[in-house]
């Protein structure tokens, strides 16, 4: 049972009453109970549910929440009309035949009126709201060409549907008019028609019907190439095949290429797939071409994996989470594809095979020239173009200065020339046979440095000795001072301080030998280093001139190690410079 609420009215008319000590009658314990039972009785069916102001009945299963009244309402009993939409917040909108008037246009004034558009003397808007051109002289000084008034709109409250109504204000007057004309026009055709046939005047020029001019409007009447139109069933039969079509089965004579459905005529998969030719540079590539296009193909992907990683218990959605779904399966990728590489390089690193995977495409393999070669049964070559030879990157059979003979080609007491010529001079000019006479018997000068000699004469005399013939002689110096030391048993103080200084003058001496000999290594790898730096081409060094029949010695290694730029090394920058 729902108990009414006390309304304000009687609540400030209680307030005296109050005021004066006199407290709100409450409900004794046995009217709760029978407003209870009245309650559970209007549940059972047993009394007549409870009435609202309007004679409707009130459902007695409703929550209290819902059929009790707020204070402020101010009802009298029981009643649902909190819950129903007040009146006072209802929006009324405009009826369905309200519309704006189209093409209406107010009256036309003959001189300016006070309030009036300044530019072009209309009543309704002011200059800054005139959609007119900017008039030279305005309808306010001139009182010329003023323009009708504006006719007031009404204010109409639309509702959504009302606001879209692409017939608000149609006038099927309108559509009848045009309808009238229409036939007129056609009944005109049909006399003049009839009027021809009567004078016996038939179109025998060539020119079409006006009736075959309308129905060459609708393609009714045209059948399209490999198509028969029945009139009678309006049904379209396609034929098998028409002449320019290429059947599918044609397009890839490869048994391993696409397959094709002899039933129902399909070929899914694309025919050129392996040939090389991109799906945008052939006319057809499969049906399923069509059907997974633009990012088809990239959502079911996302999806299945969304779906993978549900099952392995990570908490994704396509739906809800699409940006989460695409970063997880963007680091799955690459995850996996780092897995793969290192998987398949433990192998070929532990197997070896990895020159038979760099081969060249399928393309190359198979490709096609169109050079013409023909060739017997033999394989030699009968026409076409003979393979050509390789040739060096160098320049070959060039001669210079009218020699008919290369540099290099004649060779004379260590030296270099022109077997045309036995000239000994490089780019020199050929003198023929006269030059052969002349040039064999003149002896060739050596004339050697005198830097060079002096240098060459002390690496002999140092390299006389090595270093294995040095240690041994010290060896048995050493020897010889203990069999010295044991055949006498005395020895004294001035013996033994001349043998110490001895033996450190020799080895000052070896010292000294072995800086001089490092000193003029260095010196001889620098003027190395400088020849070298000199030649622009390789062609231009001497034959055999970088040959050395002999090994390098101690110092050269050291030289070397010390002259060596190192990549690692932090001052190798500044020694370049």
């Amino acid at each position: 049972m729902s108990t009414p609420s006390i309304p304000l009215s009687s609540i400030l008319a209680s307030k005296h009453q109050e005021a004066e000590g006199d407290e709100p009658k409450k409900k004794t314990r046995e009217e709760w109970k029978k407003a209870k039972e009245l309650e559970e009785a209007r549940k059972a069916g047993t009394v007549p549910a409870a009435v609202d102001e309007e004679g409707k009945d009130i459902n007695p299963h409703i929550p209290q929440y819902i059929s009790t009244a707020p204070w402020y309402f101010g009802s009298g009993g029981p009643t649902l009309k909190h819950q129903r939409p007040q009146p006072e917040k209802q929006d009324s909108f405009t009826h369905l035949t309200g519309h704006y008037v189209r093409g209406q246009k107010g009256t036309t004034a003959t001189r300016f009126r006070k309030g009036a558009c300044e530019n072009c003397g209309a009543i309704g808007h002011k200059k800054k709201d005139c959609v007119e051109r900017p008039r030279k002289v305005g309808a306010k000084y001139n009182a010329l060409d003023i323009a009708p008034d504006d006719i007031m709109l009404p204010e109409l409250m639309l509702d959504f549907d009302g606001k879209r109504d692409r017939w608000n204000g149609f006038d099927p007057a309108e559509y009848t008019a045009v309808v009238e004309e229409h036939k007129k026009i056609e009944e005109f055709k049909r006399q003049i028609k009839a009027k021809k046939l009567k004078e016996g005047e038939e179109m025998s020029d060539g020119e079409p019907d006006d009736d075959d001019e309308d129905e060459d409007k609708y393609a009714e009447s045209v059948d399209m190439p490999g198509t028969k139109v029945d009139s009678k069933q309006r049904i379209t039969v396609r034929n098998l095949r028409i002449r320019e079509d290429t059947a599918k089965y044609l397009r890839n004579l490869d048994p391993n290429s696409a397959y094709y459905d002899p039933k129902t005529r399909s070929m899914r998969d694309n025919p050129y797939k392996d040939t090389g030719r991109k799906e945008e540079e052939v006319d057809f590539a499969g049906e399923n071409f069509v059907r997974f296009t633009g990012a088809t193909v990239t959502q079911a992907k996302a999806q299945l994996f969304a779906w993978d990683a549900y099952e392995k218990g990570v908490d994704v959605s396509l739906q809800a989470e699409p940006t989460k779904l695409e970063l997880l399966q963007k680091q799955f990728i690459e995850k996996k594809e780092e897995f793969k590489q290192k998987v398949s390089d433990d192998l070929l690193e532990k197997y070896g095979g990895r020159e038979h995977l760099e081969v060249p495409p399928t393309e190359l393999l198979l490709g096609q020239a169109e050079n013409y070669v023909e060739y017997s049964r033999h394989g030699k070559i009968i026409k076409g173009a003979e393979k050509q030879s390789v040739r060096s990157k160098y320049e070959e059979d060039i001669y210079h200065g009218n020699h008919i003979s290369v540099w290099g080609s004649y060779w004379r007491d260590g030296r270099w020339g022109y077997s045309c010529c036995h000239s000994l001079v490089k780019n020199s000019y050929c003198t023929g046979e006269a030059g052969k006479q002349i040039n064999s018997e003149v002896a060739i000068p050596i004339q050697p440095s005198t830097s060079q000699e002096q240098s060459v004469q002390e690496e002999e005399e140092e390299n006389t000795k090595t270093l294995l013939e040095l240690h041994t002689e010290k060896k048995q110096k050493k020897n010889k001072k203990r069999r010295r030391n044991k055949k006498k048993k005395k020895n004294d103080e001035s013996s033994s301080s001349s043998d110490s200084e001895s033996e450190s003058e020799d080895e000052a001496s070896q010292e000294e030998k072995r800086k001089r000999k490092l000193r003029e290594a260095l010196i001889r790898a620098k003027m190395e280093e400088d020849a070298a730096k000199g030649l622009i081409d390789d062609r231009e060094r001497k034959f055999n001139s970088m040959y050395f029949n002999k090994a390098p010695t101690e110092e050269d290694v050291e030289a070397y190690q010390m002259r060596r730029q190192r990549e690692d090394d932090p001052m190798a920058a500044f020694l370049s410079k």
